[in-house]
């Protein structure tokens, strides 16, 4: 790690750096402990500079987008972080192929396809997070996901060489992708959209962002939905957690949102751990009410281990 500050304090770039830098500023649950090195590359020639200097300090970096479905320890995060949020580049074209970069956040790329009058990402509005992280997860929303959309993708492979993955060729799951089992870095992706009615579209924008509202996404920082849904299970997560009666637990500062039981939120002082600890709390409910192994939606970084 010294030798990759050393690098790094050589390197005459244009990006932001900064260590120990502390990721509650940078996730939606506004919670976790700090980056040992924390950077944001200004463009791709900076980025492929610094993933080089990664591997020659023998150092996997972690990528970040948005900060959203992210549950940063307390502990904080050894090594190098690298955020994409400069790769914010939106073109459309007339016939409805949206090139986005992977540090687009999803509302601006939904409004931007709505100006243009091209439906597709409005499923989407009101989601956290950043288009690279909604193709890494292959994010769903009211029956659709990214992958139904997706043409192809951009991202740097190990040996920092430009890929293009096409997105039709590839297996994209419920909420799983190819990219989780890769070591890369998306870079921009590409969507086919259809043409609409404005008006439409700003409605169902609107719509979705309102049932959003209504289910407490927004009533305290959070990470949207916790658990994935399955539907051997019979019911979505959140009705199952609901029907233990839920809606309104706390452990410390964080809380199951009384609108919907499978959104936990910051009431204002939680920290990782509480969050953490009512998330396995719910899961060892649900396991011994009803034998079901919720799965965690929210990635965990960082070292969680010995928090019970």
């Amino acid at each position: 790690m010294d030798n990759l500050r050393k690098i790094l304090k050589k390197i005459n770039t244009k990006g932001e750096l900064h260590f120990n830098e502390p990721m509650s500023s940078h996730t939606t649950y506004k919670t976790g402990g700090p980056a040992e090195i924390y950077y944001a590359p200004s463009d791709r020639d900076e980025l492929k500079l610094l993933m080089s200097a990664a591997e020659q300090a023998g150092l996997r970096p972690f990528i970040l987008g948005g900060g959203a479905n992210l549950l940063v320890s307390d502990r904080g995060i050894k090594g190098l972080v690298i955020d994409v949020k400069n790769f914010n580049s939106i073109s459309i074209t007339p016939d409805g192929i949206a090139s986005c970069g992977a540090g687009v956040i999803v509302d601006r790329a939904a409004e931007a396809a709505l100006d243009s009058g091209f439906c597709g990402l409005d499923s989407f509005y009101g989601m956290p997070g950043t288009i690279g992280g909604a193709v890494w997860m292959n994010a769903r929303c009211y029956g659709r996901s990214i992958s139904d959309i997706l043409i192809s993708v951009d991202y740097l492979d190990e040996a920092c060489i430009l890929q293009r993955m096409d997105a039709q060729q590839n297996k994209f799951e419920y909420k799983k992708t190819p990219f989780q089992t890769m070591n890369t870095v998306i870079l921009n992706a590409e969507f086919r959209l259809e043409s609409g009615d404005k008006d439409l579209i700003s409605r169902n924008m609107s719509e979705n962002h309102a049932d959003r509202k209504k289910k407490g996404h927004y009533s305290g920082p959070s990470a949207g939905s916790v658990f994935k849904n399955n539907r051997a299970f019979g019911k979505p997560s959140g009705a199952i957690i609901d029907s233990l009666g839920q809606r309104g637990t706390t452990v410390g500062g964080a809380k199951i949102s009384d609108e919907h039981a499978n959104i936990f939120i910051n009431t204002g002082n939680a920290t990782s751990t509480d969050i953490y600890r009512l998330i396995m709390q719910t899961k060892k409910r649900v396991k011994e009410a009803y034998g079901f192994e919720l799965e965690p939606e929210v990635q965990m970084i960082g070292d969680f281990t010995d928090i019970i």
